[in-house]
């Protein structure tokens, strides 16, 4: 290609760009291709959920700029770009009935207009590719439903000059592939589980196992796999960065490295939309672009 490859990430909260995609991210910087994470909200509202740091009373009273120092660390481990989009966390709301997001939370925005700032971001760094979460979220956290939404609505939109004109979002521009982060795919977790057992070793996810099938998920098409095995530990280094929301000594570390490069070496994708060709299933996010620049 003549042209620069670049990759956007769109994510809601500091933390969720090591948790989802990160192995993937690193690959592609060591390779070259200009990274940008985009964080849609500070996390203000995020638990503090490592135990040997709750009660802090200095991270509760500054959490927003503590998990701000957390993001550039981890910004700097995985060699990405990162940018806020400045919008204030909804928080997960807990409880029967559910009580109301909190006014100016993120999830309350207009999707447009919310849109509109993704918009000016993505045609600035011009990237072919943009990767976020599918329409529930992942998991169905308010705000990365809404993440959802702006993105799909931002892909479209950053070409389109009458809704997001020129003079105020910057000069048009269209991507050509958006992906759903489904790193947290069942058969990922089946072979990571089962291969534990095997060993001998007790496995994190059993109770995850059972809880998909209590909330009978739908199972997602996992259209590509990027080998990126080599780049798991600088995933849990990214990870771990995120200090309040992690425990390092929890479940999300308890799956040998050796093993998981063993067992199940890749991340995971679904292709939403692709403006070029390209043959499924996919081992890269550019595949349909390098070849066509």
């Amino acid at each position: 290609m003549t042209d620069q490859l670049r990759l956007m990430a769109v994510h809601a909260h500091p933390d969720d760009e090591s948790s989802k995609g990160a192995a993937t991210m690193a690959k592609y910087v060591s390779e070259g291709v200009d990274v940008l994470v985009v964080t849609c909200t500070g996390g203000e509202r995020g638990s503090i959920l490592n135990p040997k740091l709750q009660g802090d009373p200095y991270i509760e009273e500054h959490i927003h700029e503590v998990r701000k120092k957390e993001m550039d660390e981890a910004r700097e481990i995985l060699g990405v770009k990162q940018e806020w989009l400045g919008f204030v966390d909804s928080g997960l709301p807990e409880g029967d009935p559910l009580p109301p997001l909190p006014e100016g939370c993120f999830a309350l925005e207009d999707v447009d207009k919310a849109a509109g700032e993704l918009v000016r971001k993505i045609r600035s760094f011009r990237p072919q590719v943009i990767t976020t979460y599918d329409e529930n979220g992942g998991y169905p956290h308010p705000d990365h439903i809404m993440t959802h939404k702006i993105t799909m609505v931002a892909f479209e939109g950053a070409a389109d000059t009458e809704k997001y004109p020129e003079d105020e979002f910057g000069p048009a521009y269209q991507p050509l592939k958006v992906y759903y982060n489904q790193g947290f795919n069942r058969p990922r977790t089946e072979a990571l589980h089962n291969a534990m057992l095997e060993r001998g070793l007790e496995s994190p996810y059993a109770d995850w196992l059972k809880r998909w099938d209590e909330f009978e998920r739908k199972e997602r098409t996992l259209t590509t796999h990027v080998p990126c095995a080599d780049f798991f530990e600088i995933r849990d280094k990214a990870l771990i960065a995120h200090a309040t929301q992690i425990d390092p000594d929890g479940g999300w570390f308890r799956v040998p490295l050796d093993l998981q490069r063993e067992v199940w070496p890749t991340e995971e994708y679904e292709l939403a939309k692709s403006l070029v060709d390209t043959s499924l299933p996919e081992d890269d996010l550019f595949a349909g672009i390098r070849d066509n620049g």
